[in-house]
């Protein structure tokens, strides 16, 4: 009957674990993330040779493919060499979707309701005990850093700039032009890294996270799923809605989630904000204009 519910509605392995996993055992959960993070290896191994990999009985992973719904293993192969065999790219898929777009009138109007749509998920898979969380740990933070690299570079460069005008001492981790083992050798618990890290998980971006964790730093992530990869060492995992595994579309949801933390920083320091901005003020004035000639 799951089958079925699965095939209606299309859904990937990766939401369809997300939809069971609090529901499976800690053994299971192993079983899960190696699904996701190795399908081609379960789609060509036996259950006892995945097992084995994993660290866990054959049996569990055949558990596993019925707390999923399936009736076996060799099911649940066959629906992973299935979603295998269509599997296009990111952006290929992210195309596509605009080309089905262009048929209809009004094309501008119809990406932005998809935008909005993505938007209004993003609303209720954030937990806002752990977002409100997340603005008080910010707020009393000595030292806030923000690390995105690669396609989620410009998210934490943004980032970074909004939440300066909020308050001081924000940085942007620089892996290119920076020395990160020093920045990482300042870190302690009275910091906060927010990590911005999207499918292809960078393994650079990981063992940054890793390494800040280690200092004692806390970690407040913003991903594309509850299973990735920096979850293992996030405090506070903030998923971001997409249908897919593109980035591009992800971008609406991550700047309006991003812009919400920057509000809730603002209102929650009220004072400070202020004071802030009549300093910037005053500078910006005497440093970037010139009266003209009446």
């Amino acid at each position: 009957m799951l089958r079925l519910h699965w095939e209606r509605k299309r859904l990937k392995f990766k939401e369809l674990i997300h939809e069971h996993y609090n529901q499976l055992s800690v053994s299971q959960k192993k079983v899960a993330l190696y699904v996701i993070d190795h399908p081609k290896i379960v789609a060509m191994s036996s259950a006892q040779v995945v097992g084995e990999a994993i660290g866990v009985s054959e049996t569990t992973v055949i558990r596993f493919c019925h707390s999923l719904g399936f009736s076996g293993y060799a099911q649940l192969q066959k629906a992973i060499r299935e979603q295998l065999l269509f599997h296009e790219s990111s952006l290929i898929t992210y195309q596509q979707d605009k080309i089905e777009l262009e048929q209809e009138p009004h094309f501008f109007e119809q990406v932005m309701a998809q935008d909005v749509e993505k938007i209004t998920e993003t609303m209720k898979q954030i937990n806002e005990t752990d977002y409100e969380a997340a603005i008080r740990q910010l707020s009393k933070a000595e030292t806030i850093y923000v690390l995105g690299l690669r396609s989620s570079h410009i998210a934490a460069n943004w980032l970074s700039y909004a939440i300066g005008l909020v308050r001081d001492d924000v940085q942007l981790i620089r892996p290119e032009t920076e020395d990160v083992i020093q920045t990482l050798r300042q870190m302690n618990r009275h910091s906060v890294v927010i990590v911005i890290s999207f499918h292809r998980y960078l393994k650079q971006t990981i063992q940054i996270t890793q390494l800040a964790h280690e200092q004692g730093a806390f970690i407040i992530g913003i991903t594309d799923s509850k299973l990735a990869p920096i979850g293992k060492t996030s405090d506070l995992l903030f998923p971001i809605y997409s249908p897919n595994k593109s980035t591009l579309d992800a971008t609406a949801s991550l700047f309006s989630f991003m812009n919400a933390i920057v509000a809730g920083l603002s209102v929650h320091d009220k004072d400070r904000f202020e004071e802030r901005q009549h300093q910037y003020r005053t500078i910006a004035s005497d440093f970037l204009f010139v009266e003209g000639a009446d």
